[in-house]
């Protein structure tokens, strides 16, 4: 009787467990432990990338700054610069192979805000403390602000976890939702270039617009690339499949033209507005590609979604504020003799004076104000008097000197 009631006790268990499973998906442990690992994976290499990027720009600063003839690829301190570089790149791609790609590219607001910590640390200036506050204030705040946002992008991510195999690729590839993203952004890319290109709009948004279409397609491909490698490493080869080529080769091409365009917007903006605006983007498209293609918030409930997108405006107002403290450089306003511009003969032979009003300062064609500095470093003031032309066919200077103001 015993063996005869076990498999009728058997049968009645399993609807309840299945009925378990299918009410809650995400009960999974180890779903959360992947998602963990991919998360500290990322941010340990946007903290070990921006240290080896500020330890570069040492060097270089460093050499411009001494009489070493050596090039700065010769020194210890950029080849060091080099190597962490390299491992927190590893580092960030090997996170996309255990992490949804929704939850791994907002992280990058970890770079910002190391970077913003090295400066702080390393700067030369001394300051009071209430006057040290008063000016990083916005940077303390940026920091908080973002290391909050990345908290919640952690806790509230996407958990949608699956194997990377060629044939699931290749299933989203062809998938009827990703095809029409990627025709409405091939589309818009190609609008935007043509208006960069033919147009002359060297707008900083449509110039990051286009890096932020190209790195949403740099991701998808770098997360099948790291996840059919990880895949393969497990046992189950994946690397003979055409598939994972084709994402490789979209992989280099897509990142190597997101670099010429960055370039391109390094030449025009500040790097603090290209860093708070392309983070923004770049973010935006990125995660937008990522719940296209691998669908990564599946399956997942309203209170986790709108935590997580709560968690993106909190870093992207983080990141904001970050770069706002940032310094505007002053452009280079060199001095540009009267004689050399366009026109300036034709206004001489009209008998227009062409020289500023020296009356309010003597530091007329310098880079800083010397009205401060002793009189004898002051150079001469020339007033400057109109004379009438005594004959039309005789030529007069438009001006001349009566005498000196200071004493040489």
């Amino acid at each position: 009787m015993e063996g005869g009631n076990s498999p009728s006790v058997q049968l009645q268990q399993l609807p309840l467990a299945t009925a378990a499973v299918s009410v809650q998906p995400h009960t999974d442990s180890f779903s959360y432990k992947e998602n963990l690992i991919g998360a500290l994976l990322a941010i340990f290499g946007h903290l070990v990338g921006s240290i080896a990027l500020n330890l570069q720009k040492y060097s270089h600063i460093r050499l411009a700054g001494s009489k070493d003839p050596r090039a700065y690829f010769k020194t210890k301190t950029w080849w060091s610069g080099l190597f962490l570089l390299v491992l927190g790149e590893l580092g960030v791609f090997s996170s996309y192979a255990f992490a949804p790609l929704s939850l791994i590219v907002p992280l990058s607001a970890v770079s910002i805000v190391a970077s913003a910590i090295i400066g702080i640390i390393f700067i030369k200036e001394k300051w009071k403390p209430k006057e040290f506050l008063r000016r990083y204030v916005l940077s303390f705040v940026g920091c908080g602000l973002a290391i909050v946002g990345t908290y919640l992008l952690v806790t509230f991510g996407p958990n949608s976890h699956e194997k990377m195999t060629a044939e699931n690729i290749t299933r989203h590839l062809v998938s009827w939702p990703f095809l029409l993203y990627t025709l409405v952004e091939i589309i818009v890319f190609c609008l935007l270039l043509y208006f960069y290109k033919e147009r002359n709009a060297n707008y900083i948004v449509i110039i990051l617009l286009l890096v932020a279409l190209l790195g949403s397609m740099t991701v998808v491909t770098v997360k099948a690339v790291a996840g059919m490698i990880l895949v393969s490493i497990q046992g189950a080869l994946q690397l003979d499949s055409p598939i994972f080529y084709i994402m490789l080769v979209c992989m280099i091409a897509t990142a190597t033209y997101q670099a010429t365009f960055l370039a391109q917007a390094s030449q025009l903006y500040d790097s603090a507005q290209i860093a708070s605006i392309g983070y923004i983007l770049s973010t935006t498209a990125a995660i937008s590609a990522g719940a296209t293609f691998y669908l990564d918030f599946m399956g997942e409930d309203v209170l986790h979604i709108c935590m997580f997108a709560l968690g993106c405006l909190i870093a992207f107002l983080g990141v904001f504020l970050i770069t706002r403290n940032r310094k505007k450089p002053v452009p280079f306003e060199p001095y540009i003799s009267m004689d050399a511009m366009p026109g300036m003969q034709n206004m001489h032979d009209k008998g227009i004076a062409v020289q500023p009003d020296l009356k309010a300062s003597f530091s007329y064609g310098a880079l800083e104000n010397n009205d401060s500095m002793p009189e004898i470093y002051t150079p001469a003031t020339l007033p400057i008097v109109q004379e009438q032309h005594g004959s039309k066919g005789v030529s007069a200077p438009p001006y001349r000197v009566l005498e000196h103001s200071k004493k040489e």
